[in-house]
């Protein structure tokens, strides 16, 4: 029972994090129809940023709660001003060419960003513990959990309803869905999609800075902490469905939940499992498990 509880809780905490990790991606994917592979530098610029006001935070004096208010600002820092150079820079000159050249032209900005993270904060790793056990620890059937981790929970609960509701019932959400559904039509009745492509980048570039801070306090920050992120949300959202965010939570979970119960039962097959799960969704649902319908063009 108490392994059984163990796994669940890991699992659950894992898909949680991923969720967030990867809401971000296969939002920008479902609007602009490019394949973010520099959503790792959104996760790992908020880590390091985090992790630097932090530190700010504790080397001032100021209590260690006041930590909670850089995750936020970080979030919104790198995602909001990154995401804009990004997408005003570069991208916006790829709207409407091929989805191959977009993926590569953001594989390179990847690795331009992922050399400047040592060049700005340095080889060494960077402890982000201060606020970790902030939040106390939760008995749970026997077990002591981390508050801290579990919050993730909460945090994947909240960014998604925040997200489905966002979507659903404002008006400028309504736009963004009409984009993702068709583009085409969505300009024949007069939506300026260009217009909502800086906007959704910048959202899904916060939603990767906000995993990468949130995130900080768990880990320590190191170069190359990207990398894992973003090949891992590309396995979530590949399971789930290019641009689904429903998709992206099925996805997270399956991952989540076959990743804990093999680090608990047989640690040697944990990155195995992970891509035998993308392997077999796609063995049946080639395009994922929430993927829209194509139509056919006559």
């Amino acid at each position: 029972m108490a392994i059984s509880l163990t796994i669940l809780m890991d699992g659950l905490i894992y898909a949680a994090w991923l969720f967030v990790v990867a809401l971000g991606m296969t939002l920008i994917f479902g609007v602009m129809r490019i394949l973010n592979v520099a959503h790792g530098s959104f996760y790992a610029f908020g880590a390091y940023t985090m992790a630097t006001l932090l530190n700010l935070i504790t080397g001032a004096g100021l209590p260690f709660a006041y930590g909670f208010l850089a995750i936020p600002l970080a979030a919104l820092a790198v995602g909001g001003g990154l995401g804009t150079m990004m997408e005003t820079g570069v991208l916006r000159w790829l709207h409407g060419r091929d989805e191959v050249a977009a993926a590569l032209a953001t594989f390179a900005l990847f690795l331009i960003l992922e050399d400047m993270v040592p060049l700005i904060w340095g080889l060494d790793a960077i402890p982000t513990y201060q606020i970790y056990g902030v939040l106390g620890t939760t008995d749970i059937g026997g077990m002591i959990f981390n508050n801290y981790e579990l919050s993730f929970i909460l945090l994947a609960i909240v960014v998604g309803a925040i997200t489905w509701w966002g979507l659903r019932h404002t008006r400028q959400g309504k736009i963004v869905l009409a984009v993702i559904h068709d583009p085409e039509a969505a300009q024949a009745f007069g939506i300026n999609v260009r217009r909502v492509f800086p906007t959704v980048f910048a959202i899904g570039g916060v939603l990767g800075a906000l995993a990468g801070a949130y995130s900080a306090p768990m880990i320590t920050v190191y170069p190359g902490i990207g990398v894992e992120a973003v090949i891992l949300a590309f396995a979530v959202v590949v399971i789930g469905g290019l641009g689904s965010v429903p998709g992206a939570m099925i996805g997270a979970l399956a991952v989540g939940l076959a990743r804990a119960v093999a680090v608990h039962l047989l640690p040697q097959v944990e990155l195995f499992v992970i891509y035998s799960v993308m392997t077999l969704v796609l063995l049946f649902r080639p395009s994922g498990l929430f993927a829209k319908p194509v139509a056919r063009r006559i």
